[in-house]
């Protein structure tokens, strides 16, 4: 996106001089369906954004248009029983609804919303747009909120507004992303560490341009299937608040007697949980074999264990993992489709995509897109 054209954009639309703001999607290198269960997740920021243009109106109304969808709405601030549409305009009036329910008190304003982060395709389209519009509204309210407790609001608009059980993760690499590093973030304590992303190899996102239609409902379901483990075993072991406090040793002594879905769910948990830790150490040792086997390792719990993977995922991961130069590969997000990651060595790119890319068209008919992306800085004002 050119912010020169989006700006020129707005002044034909609204007749003012807008201020620009934009927040990144996300790819998570390990570390799946973890954050909701207060663990532990790898994700990196990508140079993929979602661009807010905006400008101060008179009353307390917000105009909102969509270049996306050619579409524009108009919400009254105070509305006293604001109620989501099953809409994509639930994203940013939801942040806006949170602001005003926790005493933050937003000026009106025209918002031109713009996004490069395909929708559907597990790269956090929904948390791009949150955190952009956050920051846009902030800024034309003369608001300052913090990085980790805006995060939280615009995880709470999710939640509670669009009616989405995320976890923080998406909202918080999204505004805490650092240009060339992953973060490793643990999503109790929100206390983060930052890891170097090596040179010789390349973050390589693969679009399997499909998104199933039970995703939403189905991870629901996988929180609420998490959540029925816990409270059987908080009765046996009183310390679990949560599947992070538990281990595999735990799990394979007191979970005997669980639901046998429930107890799958909770050994992706438990066992992605120490992935994590492990996949950090290898990344700050430099050890790409490692994390590579790790990611695997993670694509085939996310399968088996919490079922969220689907034919063509699986499809495109088995066609990366046979080529030459690929550390690892896994599906990437909350699953059922979108997208995977592909941990790839810098010279093998080119070669990686021709082979993946033919051998996808060839198994399902369809033709995926393939991204070489970088690990970006998070949300923020930009100048025209």
């Amino acid at each position: 996106m050119n912010p020169s054209e989006l700006k020129q954009r707005f002044e034909s639309k609204f007749g003012a001089e807008p201020q620009l703001f934009r927040a990144p999607g996300r790819v998570n290198l390990i570390g799946e369906h973890t954050d909701y269960n207060d663990g532990f997740v790898m994700p990196a920021a990508i140079d993929m954004y979602t661009w807010v243009a905006l400008a101060q109106r008179p009353d307390r109304k917000l105009v909102i248009a969509s270049e996306n969808f050619s579409e524009e709405l108009q919400f009254d601030l105070d509305d006293p029983n604001p109620l989501p549409r099953k809409h994509w305009s639930d994203y940013p009036r939801g942040v806006a609804v949170i602001f005003e329910k926790t005493g933050h008190h937003l000026k009106g304003a025209n918002l031109l919303i713009c996004g490069e982060v395909p929708l559907g395709s597990g790269l956090s389209s929904s948390a791009a747009i949150e955190v952009a519009t956050a920051l846009a509204l902030l800024g034309n309210s003369g608001i300052e909120i913090g990085q980790v407790a805006l995060a939280g609001m615009c995880q709470r608009a999710e939640n509670e507004f669009v009616g989405m059980r995320c976890g923080i993760m998406d909202q918080f690499i999204s505004l805490c992303g650092h240009a060339g590093q992953a973060l490793m973030l643990d999503c109790r304590s929100l206390e983060y560490r930052l890891l170097p992303l090596p040179e010789e190899a390349r973050l390589v996102i693969c679009n399997t341009m499909v998104k199933h239609e039970l995703a939403s409902g189905e991870y629901n379901k996988r929180r609420a299937d998490c959540e029925a483990g816990v409270r059987y075993l908080s009765r046996r072991l009183p310390h679990i608040k949560a599947l992070r406090d538990l281990n595999s040793q735990e799990l394979d002594q007191y979970g005997q007697e669980l639901d046998e879905t429930v107890m799958r769910r909770a050994r992706h948990v438990v066992s992605e949980d120490e992935r994590v830790q492990q996949a950090a150490g290898a990344l700050a040792s430099g050890d790409l074999r490692i994390f590579g086997q790790l990611m695997e390792q993670s694509h085939r719990s996310l399968r088996d264990d919490f079922e969220v993977s689907c034919a063509e995922l699986d499809t495109m991961v088995e066609l990366a993992r046979k080529v030459e130069g690929v550390y690892g590969a896994r599906m990437t997000g909350g699953g059922f489709g979108g997208c995977t990651i592909n941990l790839v060595k810098a010279s093998q790119v080119a070669r990686f995509k021709d082979i993946v890319a033919q051998g996808y068209r060839q198994a399902t008919g369809l033709t995926p897109q393939i991204f070489v992306l970088v690990a970006a800085e998070g949300g923020g004002r930009v100048e025209a």
